[in-house]
């Protein structure tokens, strides 16, 4: 089938992290695009906009940033090359709260000498968050490249962690002296 005769339809969902442009056709979610970043994109002009089509993945991507949803249930279609897809899809696979390098993910699509062709897979996931490339990081721990930004990538993996922790609604000592004293 012709990728340009497709039909493709899209909407936006608001974040903590700004706007996503959400793209999905027949077989399911295939873009979630930044806002800002190094691969912000408008919708193409043969898109049609139609909230409904994509709204399960909005109120899934809703549900993950109010810390209710650690794993994405959606049918996706993400459209690149089958080493690129297999890079994708293996991502789905690292657990909520925890990080691997790319050497690991190398390691997990069972071609351990293709870190750099790992890396620049994972640059192009075209499904972050649901896809957690963010999960991704430097051999020493360091966060590196990352579409959305390096503060994206801090904020993500800085909730994923207030939510293993079960910090996520930290309450100032005030208030919760006022609740104690209610209770």
């Amino acid at each position: 089938m012709n990728a340009s005769k497709e039909t493709v339809w899209y909407d936006y969902v608001f974040t903590p992290i700004g706007k996503l442009l959400l793209a999905a056709d027949t077989k399911g979610l295939r873009e979630v695009w930044f806002e800002t970043g190094k691969h912000k994109k408008e919708p193409d002009p043969q898109w049609q906009h139609n909230p409904a089509k994509v709204a399960l993945a909005a109120r899934q991507l809703n549900e993950y940033f109010a810390g209710e949803r650690q794993h994405f249930d959606l049918p996706l279609h993400p459209v690149g090359t089958s080493f690129q897809v297999n890079v994708w899809l293996t991502l789905a696979e690292i657990p909520y709260g925890t990080t691997i390098s790319y050497g690991e993910l190398a390691r997990r699509i069972g071609q351990p000498l293709a870190v750099r062709a790992v890396g620049a897979a994972n640059g192009r996931n075209p499904l972050p968050i649901v896809l957690p490339c963010h999960r991704v990081i430097g051999s020493n721990g360091s966060l590196t490249g990352f579409g959305g930004g390096l503060p994206t990538k801090r904020f993500l993996l800085a909730l994923e962690d207030r939510v293993s922790h079960g910090d996520l609604f930290v309450q100032d000592q005030a208030s919760s002296r006022s609740e104690a004293q209610i209770t």
